[in-house]
């Protein structure tokens, strides 16, 4: 097998497993191929999606970042404090959680470079810290009452004459084109990849190792804290208890993709593939209406470990070659 095509092989599995599912689901389920759902996969996990692609690129490093989850329900928290009960101009409530996620991920990313402390460590303690955090905030969900904030959780851009694209699904795409041309169009995305797949080679050659990692963070941060943000769209209120888990399902969603977990190789196209997976697992879960959502679980555990056998797999014939 050429290369070129082993490296890819990962990401056609993960596509080719998202349309024989979604084909199964389509021939099972009356109006699962219809527009409004194919709408809903993108709308209904757009903070999934956006971790997600935050995740990717931490990955891409061979790093890991357990923080998100608990950012993102940070972030939810402290916006609908902010605005019900201060009375602070949503756009000026967002900007500052963008600003307080960035800023936690480059603290991070100081710990896990210049210290050169285990990411798996100092994003758990980030993870508990932020968690804590949330619930300093309030230990219940706040409603946002804000004319502005219904005005954009109602928006839909229009896609056909009775569907439209929510603005979570919009926030999401959007998300999703950046990271693409970041992590496969610029420079910045392939020292990325070097760092993964050798950190000291890719010194050797000179490339801004410290400075790429704690960017990575800090950019992963600022998109868990808009996961957040996007959620508080989505429910119109805040709640500590958003995010819990959400980390690993965005590592599961990562890795079913074809991203190595340890670093080096993966496409942000896998990763928008692992997404629709899940989601169309879910979905056809939904509208079963007879089976238990632990099933969605399962399914999703027997992927995760199909694709590391197979990550295990190439490695090997990679090495062999």
């Amino acid at each position: 097998m050429k290369p070129a095509l082993q490296r890819r092989l990962p990401l056609f599995v993960t596509a080719g497993i998202f349309l024989l599912l979604f084909a199964i689901a389509g021939v099972s389920y009356k109006h699962f191929c219809s527009t409004r759902n194919v709408v809903n996969l993108f709308t209904d996990n757009a903070s999934l999606g956006i971790i997600a692609v935050g995740m990717t690129l931490v990955i891409f490093t061979g790093g890991i970042d357990l923080s998100v989850g608990a950012v993102a329900g940070f972030t939810t928290i402290f916006t609908a404090s902010l605005i019900t009960n201060h009375g602070v101009a949503p756009p000026v409530a967002a900007l500052a959680a963008l600003a307080l996620g960035a800023g936690y991920g480059a603290l991070m990313g100081v710990f896990i470079q210049v210290f050169r402390q285990p990411p798996f460590l100092v994003t758990l303690a980030g993870m508990f810290f932020a968690r804590g955090c949330a619930y300093c905030v309030g230990t219940q969900s706040t409603d946002i009452p804000d004319p502005l904030y219904q005005v954009l959780s109602e928006y839909e851009l229009p896609l056909t004459a009775k569907v439209g694209i929510p603005l979570p699904g919009l926030i999401f795409m959007a998300v999703f084109i950046f990271g693409y041309l970041l992590a496969h169009h610029t420079r910045y995305g392939r020292n990325l990849l070097a760092i993964g797949g050798n950190e000291q080679s890719a010194l050797l050659m000179g490339l801004p190792v410290g400075a790429a990692k704690i960017g990575v963070y800090t950019l992963c941060s600022a998109l868990a804290a808009l996961a957040g943000l996007v959620n508080t769209l989505y429910t119109t209120s805040g709640n500590p208890n958003f995010g819990i888990g959400l980390e690993l399902d965005a590592i599961a969603v990562v890795v079913i993709g074809g991203t190595l977990l340890t670093g080096g190789r993966g496409h942000l196209f896998g990763t928008l593939f692992g997404l629709l997976i899940l989601g169309t697992i879910r979905n056809a879960l939904y509208f079963d209406g007879t089976l238990s959502p632990f099933w969605g679980s399962i399914v999703v555990g027997l992927l995760l470990l199909g694709f590391i056998l197979l990550q295990r797999l190439l490695l090997r014939r990679t090495r062999a070659a």
